[in-house]
C-alpha cells in the first residue's frame, strides 16, 4: 500500500471521534468537531498530491478515494440529522446518490479488467460545496449564520445531483460512468 493510500486510509480514523464528539456537543466539542472534519477533508487534498507527486497513483487509491470521502460526508450529515440541523430527506437524497454512483464507478474495462476512473471537476466541486456545509453546520455559529449554513447545505445537495446527473448522461461510446 502507497504513502497517499495510507493517507486516504487515515481520514477514516477521525469518524469515530468527529462522530462522538456530535454525540452531545458544547461549544467546545463542536470546535473539536470542526477542526477534526477540516483536516481530514485536508488529507483528502494530501493523498491526491502525494499519489501525483511520488507517481504512485494506483487503482485502490482511485477506489478507496472516492469511497472515503463520501464517508467523511455521509457521517457528519447523519450527526446533523440527529441534532434537528438538516432534513433526513435532503441528507438521503445526498446518500442515494453517491450510492448509485458507488455502485458504477468500478466498471469492466475494455479487456474484460476491472478499471476505476478518477473524480472530474463536478465531483470535486460536488465534494468542497459539502465539505463547507458540514464545517458550517459543526461550527457553533450564531444563530445568524443559521440561514446560510442551510443555503450551503441545500446547494451542496443541487450540486451532488447535478454531478449525478452529468455522470450518468451519454457521452459517446463509453458515455461519463466513472468520470465523478
Amino acid at each position: 500500500m502507497t504513502l497517499a493510500n495510507w493517507v486516504t486510509f487515515s481520514r477514516l480514523l477521525a469518524l469515530p471521534v468527529l462522530l462522538y464528539c456530535l454525540q452531545n456537543p458544547t461549544v467546545e466539542t463542536r470546535w473539536f468537531s470542526l477542526a477534526i472534519f477540516l483536516v481530514a477533508a485536508a488529507t483528502d487534498w494530501l493523498d491526491g498530491y502525494l499519489a501525483r507527486k511520488l507517481n504512485s497513483v494506483t487503482e485502490l487509491g482511485k477506489f478507496l478515494d472516492p469511497l472515503v470521502d463520501k464517508l467523511l460526508v455521509l457521517a457528519p450529515m447523519l450527526a446533523l440529522i440527529e441534532l434537528g440541523q438538516v432534513p433526513a430527506w435532503g441528507v438521503f437524497l445526498i446518500l442515494a446518490r453517491e450510492l448509485t454512483v458507488a455502485g458504477w464507478r468500478v466498471t469492466p474495462g475494455l479487456t474484460g479488467n476491472t478499471a476505476v476512473v478518477g473524480a472530474n471537476v463536478w465531483g470535486k466541486l460536488k465534494t468542497v460545496s459539502q465539505v463547507v456545509a458540514i464545517a458550517l453546520l459543526i461550527a457553533p455559529l450564531p444563530e445568524s449564520w443559521r440561514l446560510p449554513s442551510l443555503i450551503a447545505f441545500w446547494t451542496s445537495v443541487v450540486l451532488t445531483w447535478i454531478s449525478g446527473v452529468i455522470y450518468f448522461w451519454p457521452q459517446g461510446e463509453q458515455g461519463n460512468r466513472g468520470a465523478f
